[in-house]
This record gives C-alpha cells, sequence and structure tokens, in this order.
C-alpha cells in the first residue's frame, strides 16, 4: 500500500527489447531530511528485545502502516538492518564463529611448533582439531570443532609423529566466547601472551562485539506521534508530485 505512490518510471528488464514501466523506488524527497533535523517531529526511541518494525509502529501510532518510516529515518537501520534479539544475536556469534580457542603462555612451543595445518590433541580430554589460525599477540591458537578441550591441560602437535611436541593451555573456550581482545580506561590494550593479563584490563570476547554493535542499532529516531498523520501524508503528496 506504501508504495502505491511511487512515481513510474521505465526499465528494461533483461534482454528484453520494450521497456515496462514500474514504481520507482529509489525516488526520495527531502521532507524526511528535513524531519530528521527538527526536533519538533522527531523524538529518541530505544529499540526493545522483540521489538519488529510493524509492532513498534503498532506501539507508537495505534497501527502497522507505518513501519517503514523507522527505515527512512534512521540510515544505519536501512544499511544494517534491524537490530537482532539477545538470543539471536547469540545464535549469530555462535555460528559465525564455530570453533574453539585455545590459550597458552608458553610462547616458545607456538611460535616454533602448532603451525597452520597441525593437527593438536588433548591429553587428558583426547579432544583433537586442526589448527586453523593463531593469534600470537594474545597467546591463541584457534581449532577447528567445537573442542572438549579442557583448561590447563597439555596438548600435543603430533605433525611429526617421531617427534610430537607439548604444551599447557591455561583456557580452552568457544570461538564466540573466547577473548578477541583486551580493553583499558583508554580503549584497545596490549598484553605479554606469556603472563596473565593484568587485573585493569577488561577482557572483550568476539559475542561482545558483536552485542555491542546490534546494540548501537536500537538508538533510532522515531516521528513523534502527534505528529505521524501530518508527516505521513505530505510525503505521499510529495511522491506524487516528484
Amino acid at each position: 500500500m506504501f508504495f502505491k505512490n511511487y512515481p513510474q518510471t521505465l526499465y528494461k528488464f533483461g534482454n528484453e527489447i520494450s521497456q515496462t514501466a514500474i514504481q520507482d523506488l529509489s525516488a526520495y524527497v527531502d521532507l524526511i531530511d528535513q524531519v530528521k533535523d527538527n526536533i519538533n517531529f522527531y523524538q529518541k526511541y530505544t529499540i526493545l528485545d522483540g521489538d519488529r518494525p510493524d509492532t513498534l509502529s503498532l506501539k507508537l501510532y495505534g497501527s502497522v502502516a507505518y513501519y517503514w518510516t523507522f527505515f527512512l529515518l534512521n540510515d544505519f537501520i536501512r544499511q544494517q538492518g534491524w537490530p537482532l534479539t539477545a538470543q539471536d544475536i547469540r545464535v549469530k556469534a555462535a555460528v559465525d564463529y564455530p570453533n574453539t580457542i585455545l590459550t597458552t603462555r608458553d610462547m616458545d612451543a607456538v611460535l616454533a611448533y602448532f603451525q597452520v595445518g597441525s593437527t593438536v590433541t588433548g591429553q587428558s580430554s583426547a579432544a583433537s582439531g586442526t589448527v586453523l589460525k593463531r593469534n600470537i599477540d594474545l597467546g591463541q591458537i584457534f581449532v577447528s570443532g567445537a573442542g572438549g578441550f579442557l583448561a590447563s591441560e597439555v596438548i600435543s602437535d603430533t605433525s611429526n609423529p617421531e617427534l610430537p611436541q607439548f604444551l599447557e593451555i591455561v583456557s580452552a573456550a568457544k570461538e564466540h566466547l573466547g577473548i578477541h581482545h583486551y580493553t583499558n580506561s583508554d580503549g584497545y590494550a596490549d598484553i605479554d601472551p606469556r603472563s596473565a593479563p593484568g587485573a585493569t584490563l577488561a577482557a572483550v570476547s568476539y559475542l561482545d562485539r558483536y552485542v555491542s554493535s546490534n546494540d548501537t542499532l536500537k538508538e533510532i529516531k522515531v516521528i513523534k506521534p502527534s505528529a505521524i498523520g501530518e508527516i505521513f501524508s505530505a510525503y505521499q503528496e510529495a511522491l506524487r508530485t516528484v
């Protein structure tokens, strides 16, 4: 219903010879830009867990018909999409980062052995996986699969069966829960991977980064309920005259 007032334009699909009249969805009027910049017409809103564009429209305006205004007023929502629920963001992080992070302080062994492609095995857990990558700055070895490795166990690199190499890990974590970086009061902080991070540092996981990024999408502008009818009518009229 909303798109019926968009102007039409001629467009040739694929190898067709003739052009077809379609609605020009790229048409845009500066009315929305004026609304964005005029505090008399908009207010701030924090999207709650479970809010959808249609349900938020119903909550604010008593109708689902104004869901599209959220995307027009907030460029980042239009570009990046509606924020996910807390549960969905956890699922996405687990899917995107499905492997295991093993952390050690024995950097000499990591630098010399446990190369990408090596097979590592936990001596206590019997868990096994292939080294996918390493983050030397944090003393991390990324191993394929969900793991089953145990903290403080010894793992072996059996790439050379005649000369296996061993090292002790201090932690084993699912990749999405593993540490991406550390921060202090100044932001990102470097650590010495050979020793435990200081108490003043905060660990930021891959999931934490997803949650933080998702949270930035929740702070949006919405047209004030008292102004929605006026803005809607003006926008529809402006589209008809484009």
